[in-house]
């Protein structure tokens, strides 16, 4: 199935060029050519990179990748492969691999519905993480937000059965609309009466925990594939 956001230029992301630290770009330097993916419209072995065959967990917008690269070395029987287009991030990220030694994390810069559409075999994946997207917060820009049923049915192609689907927002119209959207899908069952408790190994970030402190919500949502 061929799922595209991007129709009448529409993307659910904004391309931010963003500075470079020293080391982002040494990272990306001394790092990427071991740790990044390079996109391809073709389908990709992606135990190949890790020299063995595990359950495949993919991250699309990881952002600065500090939780990416947590819950790899939290999680060494998985395989992690990070999606995202913003080259600061993907620096940060590499950076963290290479400093400290994670084995079994990938990276590829590009958009995600292009690597879901044209690089990963259905029912391939063990797990899908989508950690507090672009809410979009404005009405007028909320069909822009990412999960939107075509989208969520193109993760389910992609996931194998009983695999898992984990979304955090803290935006309560956002998780509504999740809510909403994930519940529809005949393939996917909840695993909770609503919202999930926070799985335990999705760490708590400083902007988070500085925003629970202050009473803001935040909503984790976890779903498997029948």
């Amino acid at each position: 199935m061929l799922y595209d956001p991007l129709d009448h230029r529409i993307r659910s992301f904004v391309t931010r060029a963003g500075r470079l630290s020293t080391g982002q770009a040494r990272a990306l330097e001394e790092f990427g050519p071991r740790f990044l993916i390079d996109y391809r419209k073709e389908l990709f072995d992606f135990h190949a990179p890790f020299g063995r065959t595990a359950p495949l967990v993919l991250e699309i917008g990881f952002g600065m990748g500090g939780t990416t690269a947590h819950i790899a070395k939290a999680m060494p029987d998985k395989d992690f492969i990070g999606v995202e287009v913003h080259t600061p991030g993907v620096g940060s990220l590499l950076k963290l691999i290479g400093e400290e030694g994670i084995g079994n994390l990938r990276v590829i810069q590009h958009d995600a519905v292009e690597v879901l559409n044209n690089m990963i075999a259905d029912a391939s994946l063990a797990g899908v993480h989508i950690f507090f997207p672009d809410p979009w917060h404005k009405a007028r820009h909320n069909k822009r937000r990412l999960i939107q049923p075509p989208f969520v049915k193109l993760l389910c192609d992609k996931l194998a059965p009983g695999g898992y689907l984990h979304c955090a927002t803290d935006w309560e119209d956002y998780a509504v609309q999740m809510l909403e959207v994930l519940g529809a899908e005949p393939l996917l069952q909840n695993t909770a009466e609503g919202y999930a408790e926070k799985p335990s190994y999705r760490p708590l970030t400083k902007f988070e925990n500085r925003g629970l402190k202050l009473g803001h919500g935040v909503w984790d949502l976890v779903f498997t594939k029948r």
